[in-house]
């Protein structure tokens, strides 16, 4: 069986074929700059990576160059025919609180996550349209749904109900909704195979540590709290995102600077974080670089981030009521072998001790914690396009 994993943005479109037989991805590309003069498709296979200029005016046509000059052309092509994909499986950033697991797409799935777009404003729009750019080029081809706010949908009440008038979040759903949830599901499972454990015996605290960053708590296989909210502006501070604050920032800064909402939104969003504290980048490669030469503000924005996340880690074990094992994923989790060591050293109160050795990798699977550990360690490379595939496959067997 053969899945087609499909994740659209408002001007990309990214793709992973994967033979399910053997969960290995076939081929995989990015398209980007989609309605723009200067598109381009990069793809990636058998170890090369190839960019092909070819300007497309919006996701059908993308799509449609995807499927027959891609995936079946004579240079590129590595399937027959169409029939080859069994499945579409589509990453939806936001499903409210209507959508607990993944879907079969339908009409009245479409409408329903439309009518979550005023929490998603720029990812739920894309996602339709990639949705309805399948639905003309390939019409009869099953496609799935899987949202990255399902897996936090077991929260419990008390950990996703803000302290705000009830009636907000009746009128409004005004509440922590939580994202990320395909890959801390994945790495949760993922890491309970390699300790030789049931998912459902072990506490565990994920992070998902990039661009955008998230921890969970995971007890029974199940989140029982995480740290973004209604939005994924939320929690633990960010490359350029502020991650929580006092909410009186936000309206004293907005009557100083008299700006608007737009403004504001943007300058907690694209100009805060490690970026904004540090003055540098928001690529955590440079601000290090920095902290290396005795940059004081660099140094500041890098113990804040570490300091953040072990905070977010010892707060979690209220709800998990323990903790077994941490788990770092994602570009920045699975890369930055010092941000890793940082965050650990400010739990050595739990008896959390890093192997040195064993931390200086990046990007494979790994426990880096040190026999002596009272809490384990893992780095497991996310792969949240698997979890998609395996969704996509279980949902159409059905």
């Amino acid at each position: 069986m053969k899945i087609l994993v499909l994740n659209c943005g408002s001007s990309s479109l990214k793709y992973q074929l994967i033979d399910m037989e053997t969960e290995t991805v076939i081929t995989k590309g990015t398209y980007e700059r989609i309605g723009m003069n200067n598109s381009f498709i990069t793809v990636k296979q058998d170890g090369e990576k190839i960019r092909i200029e070819h300007p497309v005016k919006n996701h059908e046509k993308a799509l449609k160059f995807v499927f027959e000059d891609i995936l079946m052309g004579e240079e590129h092509g590595k399937i027959r025919s169409l029939t080859e994909i069994d499945a579409i499986g589509h990453r939806i950033v936001h499903g409210g609180e209507k959508f607990k697991e993944a879907a079969i797409v339908t009409d009245e799935v479409i409408e329903n996550i439309r009518d979550v777009i005023p929490l998603a404003p720029l990812h739920n729009p894309a996602a339709i349209l990639g949705i309805e750019a399948c639905r003309s080029v390939v019409p009869d081809m099953p496609m799935v749904v899987v949202f990255d706010t399902a897996f936090h949908q077991t929260m419990p009440k008390e950990s996703y109900i803000y302290p705000l008038p009830y009636e907000f979040y009746e009128k409004y759903k005004v509440r922590k909704y939580g994202f990320h949830g395909t890959s801390h599901r994945y790495v949760s499972r993922r890491v309970a195979e390699l300790m030789g454990k049931n998912v459902e015996d072990l506490k565990i605290v994920s992070c998902h540590l990039g661009q955008g960053a998230s921890v969970c708590a995971i007890k029974d296989g199940k989140c029982v709290n995480t740290s973004m909210g209604l939005t994924p502006l939320g929690g633990i501070g960010m490359c350029a995102r502020s991650g929580d604050l006092d909410p009186s920032v936000v309206t004293y800064l907005m009557e100083n600077l008299n700006i608007g909402p737009k403004d504001m939104s943007d300058l907690l969003n694209k100009q805060s974080g490690i970026l904004g504290v540090s003055g540098i980048s928001n690529d955590f490669r440079d601000v290090e670089a920095a902290k290396d030469e005795g940059n004081e503000r660099a140094i500041l924005a890098i113990d804040m981030h570490n300091k953040i996340v072990a905070e977010y880690i010892a707060r979690y074990m209220v709800s998990l009521q323990g903790l077994d094992v941490i788990v770092f994923t994602a570009g920045i989790g699975e890369n930055q072998i010092r941000i890793r060591k940082g965050i650990c050293e400010n739990l050595k109160f739990l008896g959390v001790e890093v192997d040195d050795e064993k931390n200086n990798s990046r990007g494979e699977e790994v426990e880096i914690s040190a026999p002596n550990s009272k809490v384990k360690v893992f780095v497991v490379p996310t792969d949240e396009e698997i979890m998609i595939a395996r969704d996509t496959m279980n949902l159409i067997k059905k």
